[in-house]
């Protein structure tokens, strides 16, 4: 029996995220905010609300927001996608909650050196955030850049996941010791703290 396409809205703290599954393979992950792009519902999709099923993709998006998860136990089948993106997207997948990788590293570990920008255009075309998760790809020295959900929730995604100050691991360095770096606590106006106060704001 072929699973239902099913659609399902995902409040969390950074907002209603939609997400649009077939068993356990996820097709979208659509921000619902004004001015966001989004992929629309598919036709035919079979809109399901909580309580969702355990292990459901639904369910694991908000299990991973309440902080009980940090994986995700699931297939990501985007309905488009080119063999560079779905091969940037496969390494990104590697690098686990609490790291980050710089867009450079990326390309080199997706068998793609030097190809730093064209991995940045890759994370643009991601159709599922989070669950792909490309607010752990971070600008060379731990800069923040490149977030189509906005720059804020990124930050807020990192903080979250306990990488705030940025951690960037490499086990390139003088005798092959794992050098880390830590860029300086990030403060002001869009601070994680702040980032978190005006979302809890927003969303009453």
């Amino acid at each position: 029996m072929v699973d239902p396409l099913e659609v399902a809205d995902v409040p969390t703290p950074i907002g209603i995220f939609r997400i649009v599954y077939q068993g356990p393979h996820v097709r979208v992950v659509d921000l619902l905010e004004k001015g966001v792009h989004q992929t629309g519902v598919p036709p035919g999709a079979v809109r399901r609300k909580p309580p969702f099923p355990a292990a459901s993709p639904p369910r694991q998006l908000s299990e991973y927001f309440r902080g009980i998860r940090t994986d995700f136990a699931v297939e990501v089948d985007p309905d488009t996608s080119s063999a560079f993106d779905r091969a940037v997207w496969t390494q990104l997948r590697t690098v686990t909650a609490g790291r980050t990788t710089t867009y450079g590293e990326l390309a080199r570990k997706s068998g793609f050196p030097g190809s730093a920008r064209a991995v940045g255009g890759a994370m643009a075309r991601n159709p599922i955030p989070i669950i792909i998760p490309c607010h752990r790809v971070i600008g060379t020295g731990g800069a923040i850049t490149g977030f189509g959900l906005g720059l804020w929730r990124k930050r807020w995604l990192l903080d979250h996941e306990g990488a705030w100050p940025i951690r960037s691991w490499s086990a390139e360095g003088p005798r092959g010791r794992a050098q880390r770096t830590l860029d300086s606590a990030w403060k002001g106006p869009d601070s994680p703290a702040s980032a978190r106060k005006a979302t809890t704001t927003d969303s009453s």
